[in-house]
């Protein structure tokens, strides 16, 4: 009667450690998504969504919360995921041109970003536009190469946002002053409403809620978009698809007469194929655990095919975010940095031209 009492009590302990052994990583825990910019912008916006479905597809089903992080061009939430945040799976970073900042300026990150564990990048695309009221009024895109007085905000000059802007009106030979740091999107947005500054660019989330009303009033009128770049091709961002705006090498073709080239032009399809690929980044800190990463991996793929999420993007900002994700993604964000350090030397030299003439704020 003992023996079978002993192994009855046996048998129960091995199933609770049976059950514990299978019970999902993220079971009983609190992910938090860190966000590199200010509330109100288009990275916030998407986070947000992505935070309210999230959970739901991580097995377990933790509770998420949210938290910005915003400071010196999106780098202080990006460095203090590699260098504060606890490695425990528990914290998210979702970033907007950290990639690209670090073809910039990999000696600001003390802890190499090649080596955070990415989970998934999103393909983005830039739509820049200019208000109507810019001298002598613009009627339409093309209206850009004779305006006077343009003034380009930017959150800082080695920003992906900003190197956009300045190659694409370089290479139109637009006349155009610049004026930075502006603090993240929203601000800037803010500053082009205000007319402090009367050319932005921005992506599809900030586009459809708060750029196209104004478009629609005619106060602001559509250049043209960044295109998507593989290195080889380019392509139709999904965002833009249904829009009557014309990519820029497009655009410049219609004003030009022929595709660019030149050194300008070299550095903006490499801006293209770092950002254009990879200008949001969904990434754990280094070392976390590799169940962490599996099951956001998972998860990431299940939100996708999520209908309600679907709805919810498609309702909130015109277009579904499309995240790509996988165990080779580390290998493709190396072999496009890899691609990138060749213009890293032009680039350096080309953000701090005139650099003294920068305003931190339009007066």
């Amino acid at each position: 009667m003992l023996t079978r009492r002993c192994l009855t009590i046996a048998a129960l302990a091995f199933c609770c450690n049976a059950a514990n052994a299978q019970q999902p990583f993220y079971a009983g825990k609190q992910l938090t998504i860190l966000v590199n910019y200010d509330a109100g912008g288009p990275t916030d916006i998407e986070a947000r969504l992505l935070s309210r479905y999230l959970g739901r597809h991580i097995a377990g089903n933790p509770r998420i919360n949210l938290k910005n992080m915003a400071g010196a061009a999106g780098m202080v939430a990006t460095k203090y995921l590699g260098e504060v945040a606890s490695r425990d799976g528990t914290m998210l970073g979702y970033f907007t041109g950290a990639t690209q900042r670090y073809v910039s300026i990999p000696e600001r990150f003390n802890v190499d970003f090649l080596t955070y564990d990415f989970i998934a990048a999103m393909p983005s695309t830039r739509i820049h536009v200019m208000r109507t009221d810019v001298w002598p009024g613009m009627k339409s895109a093309a209206d850009v190469v004779r305006g006077e007085n343009i003034v380009v905000g930017g959150l800082g000059p080695r920003q992906p946002k900003d190197m956009a802007m300045r190659l694409t009106l370089d290479m139109l030979g637009a006349r155009y002053s610049y004026v930075t740091s502006y603090n993240s999107s929203a601000e800037g947005f803010s500053a082009l409403l205000r007319g402090e500054i009367n050319f932005y660019a921005d992506s599809q989330p900030l586009y459809q809620m708060k750029i196209a009303p104004e478009i629609k009033a005619g106060k602001l009128i559509p250049v043209y978009y960044d295109p998507g770049f593989d290195g080889k091709d380019f392509s139709v961002p999904a965002a833009v698809k249904d829009r009557a705006i014309l990519p820029f090498h497009e655009f410049y073709r219609s004003i030009k007469g022929t595709m660019p080239s030149g050194e300008l032009w070299e550095a903006y399809k490499s801006q293209l194929l770092i950002n254009g690929t990879m200008y949001r980044m969904l990434t754990l800190p280094p070392g976390s655990p590799r169940e962490a990463a599996d099951a956001l991996r998972a998860a990431i793929v299940k939100v996708a095919a999520d209908k309600a999420y679907i709805a919810a993007a498609n309702k909130l900002m015109g277009d579904v975010p499309e995240y790509l994700t996988g165990p080779t993604l580390k290998d493709d964000v190396r072999a496009a940095v890899s691609n990138n350090r060749a213009t890293k030397a032009f680039m350096d030299a080309y953000a701090n031209r005139n650099k003294d003439a920068y305003s931190k704020q339009a007066k």
